[in-house]
């Protein structure tokens, strides 16, 4: 798709989960499943803000599941933020989502750099290129690989793994490609090489460090929502 292109669903069916599906994201083509999620988390991924940024709201937003079926109305395959601009025009047409933006103190994880300097290398794509992350899970542990990605954006794609939002104070302006592993702190492994927790990996593989702390971030205000009709 035209990366100047702004599409939204020309056709979408949203409709309550199965209590015992797997939550599932999935672009092919121009069409687009979601699979098992809450509107907590479309509305995080869709204005890319961690879950604890989405606030008053009812209590609903965080328990009740949907999935979501549908298509663009432009041909190709969206990217990123493309798929973001969709989601945000279905939650305003589909749940008649009205939201404001604020700020508010909220417990946060710094990325700081450590002071042994950090271990990144500089990208070799286009500055004006998009960021990637990808990666999976292997047995117990977990490896992202991040392409192109600035300090933000690294930030903002920890949010998914971390239990409050993430900010980036490290000062670093470049873009970097790096790849992390890790193994989760619910997993139980018993591998000799098994990779470190997330914070010791990325100070560790990174040069960088999560610091706990408290900090003024954005934050998406509901003013209104409502469940979808159904369809």
């Amino acid at each position: 798709m035209a990366k100047d292109a702004h599409p939204s669903f020309e056709v979408a069916t949203v409709k309550p989960a199965d209590p015992n599906e797997t939550g599932n994201f999935i672009v092919g083509g121009h069409r687009i499943v979601i699979e098992s999620q809450t509107v907590n988390d479309l509305i995080s991924f869709a204005y890319a803000v961690h879950r604890e940024q989405v606030v008053d709201g009812p209590a609903w937003l965080g328990t009740e599941r949907f999935d979501i079926d549908g298509q663009a109305d432009l041909p190709g395959v969206a990217n990123l933020h493309q798929v973001q601009e969709m989601l945000q025009k279905l939650l305003e047409d589909r749940f008649d989502l009205k939201l404001h933006r604020d700020k508010r103190n909220l417990s946060i994880y710094a990325i700081k750099v450590t002071k042994g300097g950090p271990k990144l290398a500089h990208s070799a794509e286009n500055a004006y290129g998009l960021p990637t992350q990808s990666g999976h899970g292997q047995g117990s542990q977990q490896q992202r690989k991040f392409t192109n990605n600035s300090m933000s954006d690294f930030a903002l794609g920890m949010q998914a793994y971390l239990d409050r939002p993430v900010v980036d104070e490290t000062g670093l302006s470049g873009r970097y490609d790096f790849t992390l592993k890790w193994t989760p702190d619910t997993s139980v492994t018993s591998e000799a090489n098994a990779a470190p927790g997330i914070f010791t990996a990325v100070q560790e593989q990174l040069g960088l460090k999560l610091e706990a702390t408290k900090g003024l971030v954005d934050v998406l205000v509901i003013e209104h929502i409502e469940k979808p009709s159904p369809n």
